[in-house]
């Protein structure tokens, strides 16, 4: 009976191992609105995408791309991460262009961008304040200063417009903590929301940057861009590897189910994935950490990411659920004609 006792229990033990899932839920982060319309995507019945936008996107011609993606990922009901970051063009993979166009924009420039967009897609429901500030492809890399005034201006928006804001997201560089932590001394308020990507973690199968960034920053730590690396540069560590970068996926998700609660010596809980990105680049590319081809068929590395996204998609808990976006953008008529558009924008952001 005891030897039947302990056999029970084992197969127990073993069923909640291979049922169990992390609470944190997963998304990809990708610029090409054609990831909505490829059958892998739409087979993961993912609800969450991260878009990186060039803060003066409406300047310079951009406009009809930022829309068709932003309408692209309404029609299909995500909930969408906007990250602002550089004017385009202006890092050739080593230097910042000292170019007028790349210039760091004031303040002002910086809230008349947030309005646009904000304006033009009131649905949004999370920003974060500006992409990588501790890296040389941004105005911000020498200033954690300047990444605060961003999110300042973003986090007084918020209090009107009713959006949540990421105070920072980091690379995991070498100056990643010493940027943090003068970014933390700077911020106002007691932000609560932090962008990490982890990349050196996953691809060198280690844990040290996302364990103290867990135990520097308050609140909840999104990993707002991560994943396997198919190919980077030169480097013979990093060569064209599609197995390789499926193993480092395997990894995100067992670093991610092994942080996704509250612990002792923690600050922050991982609460948010997001892989970068869909789809692979051409045979010369310096970068490459596609799930799929350039094409969209996909690599090794996709298949990892489908099991592991697919049971982290529905709720974990009764009565969760996952943001209910998809419905029509509000107006004054369809919600009462009395409503202000304000207000429109408020109850859409604040449902389940």
């Amino acid at each position: 009976m005891r030897l039947l006792g302990v056999l029970i229990a084992l197969v127990a033990a073993s069923l909640a191992a291979d049922t169990a899932v992390g609470s944190y839920r997963v998304g990809v982060s990708e610029q090409a609105a054609a990831m909505f319309d490829n059958p892998a995507w739409q087979s993961l019945g993912l609800t969450r995408v991260r878009y990186l936008v060039p803060w003066d996107w409406y300047r310079h011609g951009q406009e009809a791309e930022v829309t068709g993606f932003m309408n692209a990922a309404r029609a299909r009901g995500q909930d969408v991460l906007v990250t602002f970051t550089a004017h385009r063009g202006c890092f050739d993979g080593r230097v910042y262009a000292p170019d007028p166009a790349c210039r760091a924009p004031s303040a002002r420039a910086y809230r008349e961008a947030i309005r646009t967009f904000d304006d033009r897609f009131p649905w949004v429901r999370t920003y974060s304040a500006w992409n990588e500030v501790n890296h040389i492809s941004q105005p911000t890399f020498t200033s954690p200063n300047l990444a605060v005034r961003y999110y300042r201006v973003l986090l007084h928006q918020s209090r009107t417009r009713r959006f949540r804001v990421m105070a920072a997201d980091l690379l995991d560089t070498a100056n990643l903590f010493p940027y943090l932590r003068a970014f933390m001394r700077r911020a106002p308020g007691r932000p609560r929301l932090w962008g990490l990507h982890n990349y050196q973690d996953v691809n060198l199968h280690t844990s040290a940057d996302t364990r103290q960034m867990l135990a520097t920053a308050p609140g909840e730590l999104w990993l707002t861009e991560t994943g396997g690396i198919v190919r980077f540069g030169d480097s013979a560590q990093f060569g064209y590897s599609e197995s390789r970068a499926a193993q480092s996926t395997r990894w995100l998700f067992t670093l991610a189910d092994r942080y996704d609660a509250p612990r002792r010596g923690r600050r922050s809980t991982l609460t948010r994935v997001y892989v970068y990105k869909w789809f692979g680049e051409p045979s010369d590319a310096r970068f490459d950490a596609g799930l799929t081809d350039m094409y969209g068929t996909p690599r090794a590395g996709f298949f990892v990411f489908r099991r592991f996204a697919r049971a982290r998609t529905a709720p974990r808990h009764p009565g969760a659920s996952a943001p209910a976006i998809s419905n029509p953008r509000p107006t004054s008529t369809s919600l009462g004609p009395s409503l202000p558009v304000e207000d429109t924008r408020r109850a859409e952001r604040s449902a389940p």
